[in-house]
């Protein structure tokens, strides 16, 4: 067997050594009590025959025609899966079908036409709601006024929007008339916009005047307009009036006001574009290693399918359902769980301009109250930050609506999960924790809730279909408990294709080859280190090169993170390896304390003993800063990179795509003093 990793291998990841706050629960978490869902959801659950994952095992890869017939399809596929050009997969061959039709067409033609398709709420308290008539309404009217504007099919259409509906309105104009759609999101800078464009040759934009946040307007065509100017191409733009009175705004040459085109087009009838479903959906760019973005290629049959076959298996969500995914649709979670998976199942989805605690940090369990909300899912970010502001913001609203609760965007820490279940859920409603990626197209790693047990802190186990594994250096497996590289060893319906314009960086940044004496095999590397347990639970330890080496020791940041957030009155941790003389790297935490919580020598000691106990002295922080925020990007990820300029007393990098670039200074002062 030879290795699965070409030229330089990846640092072996650590085992993780998540903890919890209070002794009884630290107990019960390393004795790996588990939780099962309540019988009465198992009951209503979409999926509860635990039989599902050898069902898929024995009909693998012809299992997921379940997923295609979620879909409503202009031509039958004549094969699920064709791997004769592999890691080029194709899927649902010979099959037509189109995005716009099926999230919304035929759900007015089936009797859903006055159901709620999308309720939006405005930071400043405005509501819009839209039902499937209504969505359908103004989608045709756009793409017809997309069309006049010289958009055919297959043209790159770029989205750069906040979250207001007409950025969904847009993209399923977009799919009905067969112009695939890269969706920026709006908390990116002029610089990156231009690069994106420039990238998909895209020479359509829709974007908008501003957008509020935190109360104040923000004036976005401003960086729109600057962007434009670094786009090599002409480009038509349409812009949202959303400010009104509070910005006025110049249209210019290649611009149109999307109100007026809308009402222009009022009435216009567009026939959803039939679609091979192997054509491109959208372009979603994610970050490189290179520094160049990369355009992650999603197709129509395969894509949408498993959208809406995770949403339906793991989300559990129902047409009746209230279901609200607190994420951006800049990001791909939006795309799968926002939009294309709850419209494909004719939900009611919700979107939310503003921040959670704005203007009262109750602001998310007021608006889910208001809106009966049965389905919640947000990031671990999002969880740590209500515990931090306390538990009585959601005590004091009624949550009882709540069936099903959902994290997404980075490992959760068992502390945080059991705050979520006892507080959100009452400990009444089943989490699903979900591993996925942009380039997966939705989720991997999961419990199904109403099949699986739930343990905090391990995502659960691959999905129905899903051949994922832990192996170590060269391939092999590893025995239960300890550490290895996050594999998946078979393709499924939701993966990226290719990257745009770029098949050779397709294949180097994600396949490797795994070889043995009977045939050559393509295995997809997510570059996450995992470990697995003994009832095939998969833990996600974080990103291979998470590491920090303290004296030739390999220790993993989510580890030390884990067994600080777990001291009591610790809302949040990051930890990063800064330089030191004797012991070359040096682990610097940088922690966050729990409202009411003080600051003091005696918790300092009590974050150090933590990290003790839970890893051992060589993981002891060399330093313990705290601090009121740490630095973000905008879409919630901590940018560990300036801290560790800061543990180095290096030159501080770029900041301009923090969310909050004054806290950086401001902890480099901290540290100095």
């Amino acid at each position: 067997m030879v290795s699965i990793f070409m030229g330089e291998q990846p640092p072996e990841p650590t085992t993780d050594g998540g903890t919890d706050s209070g002794e009884e629960l630290e107990a019960r978490l390393a004795a790996g009590e588990s939780y099962d869902p309540p019988e009465s959801f198992v009951e209503q659950a979409n999926v509860n025959d635990p039989e599902i994952y050898e069902e898929f095992e024995e009909n693998w890869p012809d299992c997921w025609e379940r997923a295609a017939d979620l879909l409503t399809w202009f031509e039958d596929y004549e094969t699920v899966l064709e791997d004769d050009d592999a890691p080029f997969y194709r899927w649902f061959t010979g099959g037509e079908v189109n995005a716009s039709y099926n999230c919304l067409d035929r759900h007015v033609e089936t009797g859903g036409k006055n159901r709620a398709a999308i309720k939006w709420e405005g930071e400043l308290g405005e509501t819009r709601t839209y039902t499937y008539g209504d969505l359908l309404y103004e989608v045709e009217a756009f793409a017809t006024a997309l069309r006049d504007l010289g958009v055919a099919e297959d043209d790159v259409v770029t989205l750069y929007m906040p979250m207001i509906p007409e950025l969904p309105i847009a993209m399923l104009a977009c799919a009905r008339i067969g112009a695939p759609h890269s969706v920026v999101f709006a908390g990116f800078s002029a610089d990156a916009l231009a690069t994106r464009m420039n990238a998909a040759d895209s020479e359509y934009l829709v974007t908008c005047d501003g957008y509020y946040r935190r109360g104040d307007a923000l004036n976005h065509k401003e960086k729109a307009d600057k962007g434009l100017r670094g786009v090599e191409q002409d480009v038509e733009t349409v812009i949202v009036d959303r400010l009104g009175d509070e910005l006025n705004h110049f249209l210019g040459e290649h611009a149109h006001d999307y109100d007026e085109l809308v009402r222009a087009h009022e009435g216009a009838s567009v026939e959803p574009v039939s679609r091979d479903a192997e054509d491109m959906l959208f372009l979603m760019y994610t970050s490189g290693t290179t520094g160049q973005p990369k355009g992650v290629k999603h197709t129509t049959g395969g894509y949408l399918s498993y959208a809406a076959w995770t949403t339906h298996a793991v989300l559990d969500v129902k047409p009746e359902d209230t279901y609200w995914c607190a994420a951006d649709i800049g990001w791909i979670t939006g795309h799968s769980y926002i939009v294309y998976g709850p419209l494909a199942l004719g939900t009611t989805t919700m979107m939310y301009e503003g921040t959670p605690d704005y203007p009262e940090k109750d602001r998310l369990w007021e608006l889910l109250e208001k809106n009966d909300v049965d389905i919640f899912y947000t990031a671990p970010t999002a969880i740590r930050a209500f515990m931090k502001w306390g538990k009585q913001y959601p005590e004091g609203r009624d949550l009882s609506s709540l069936r099903l609760l959902g994290t997404v965007g980075e490992p959760i820490n068992p502390r945080a999960w059991q705050w979520y279940y006892d507080h959100i859920g009452g400990g009444e409603c089943p989490i699903v924790d979900t591993w996925w990626q942009t380039e997966t197209g939705g989720m991997m790693i999961t419990t199904l809730p109403g099949v699986g047990e739930m343990k905090p802190g391990a995502a659960g186990p691959p999905l129905p279909g899903i051949d994922a594994q832990v192996v170590d250096a060269v391939g092999g497996p590893v025995d239960p408990g300890n550490a290895g590289y996050l594999t998946v060893r078979r393709p499924w319906p939701g993966m990226l294709r290719t990257l745009y314009n770029n098949d050779d960086r397709f294949i180097n940044e994600y396949w490797r080859e795994y070889s043995d004496e009977d045939a050559d095999e393509w295995v997809y590397f997510p570059e996450d280190g995992a470990k697995l347990d003994e009832d095939g639970y998969i833990t996600i330890l974080g990103r291979v090169d998470d590491v920090i080496n303290v004296s030739g020791h390999r220790l993993g940041t989510m580890e030390i993170e884990s067994a600080i957030v777990g001291v009591d009155g610790v809302a949040e941790a990051a930890v990063v390896g800064g330089d030191h003389d004797v012991k070359g790297n040096a682990v610097y935490a940088y922690v966050i304390l729990e409202d009411g919580q003080d600051p003091t020598e005696s918790m300092r000691d009590r974050i150090v003993g933590g990290v003790e106990d839970a890893i051992g002295p060589i993981a002891r922080p060399e330093a313990v800063v705290f601090t009121p925020e740490l630095p973000k990007t905008r879409s919630g990820k901590i940018m560990r990179r300036l801290l560790e300029d800061i543990a180095s007393g290096e030159e501080l990098g770029e900041t301009s795509t923090l969310r909050n670039p004054e806290v950086v200074e401001d902890i480099a002062e901290s540290v100095g003093e």
